[in-house]
């Protein structure tokens, strides 16, 4: 509803036209202003346009508070980013993920390209063990490999 501006306009416009007369109305009865003749059957068409512009404009309105929410995060974490937390947010993700400290830190390793013998020799650990510790991180992030791993991260986090 949100991406197709001439519903919105319409329902903004249905809203002002119904308010418009539902005013009027009142004036009319205070003031003893001429009132406006429609016979009950537009009145009715009138009430229910009033109701479902009143219920489409509340969920319009919720819908655009989350999603200006979302954007809120979003330019939260762009701003850490820039400012230089990068790590922080880095090491955020990876707890979201729920990734252990060993694979925590095989993680850090993969995002700075090391191969899986080289993240071996620094941990002083088999290749075997990386791989599986790998896998793992794979798995809880629901992706396949590195450059997955990778495009995910970039996502979450700047998209």
């Amino acid at each position: 509803m949100l991406r197709h501006p001439l519903i919105v306009w319409f329902l903004v416009a249905l809203q002002m036209i119904c308010g418009a007369y539902f005013l009027w109305e009142i004036l009319a009865s205070v003031l003893g202003l001429p009132v406006i003749p429609l016979r009950w059957e537009q009145r009715e068409i009138v009430e229910i346009g009033a109701t479902l512009g009143l219920i489409l404009g509340s969920l319009m309105g919720v819908a655009l508070a989350i999603t200006a929410r979302r954007e809120m995060q979003r330019a939260k974490t762009a701003q850490r980013l820039t400012a230089g937390q990068f790590t922080d947010v880095v090491r955020e993700y990876f707890a979201k993920l729920g990734l252990t400290p060993a694979e925590t830190e095989v993680a850090w390793y993969i995002l700075k390209g090391m191969s899986v013998s080289e993240i071996a020799q620094l941990r002083n650990t088999r290749e075997g063990t990386v791989k599986t510790q790998g896998t793992a991180i794979y798995k809880k992030a629901g992706v396949n490999g590195k450059s997955q791993l990778m495009a995910l991260l970039v996502e979450d986090l700047l998209l």
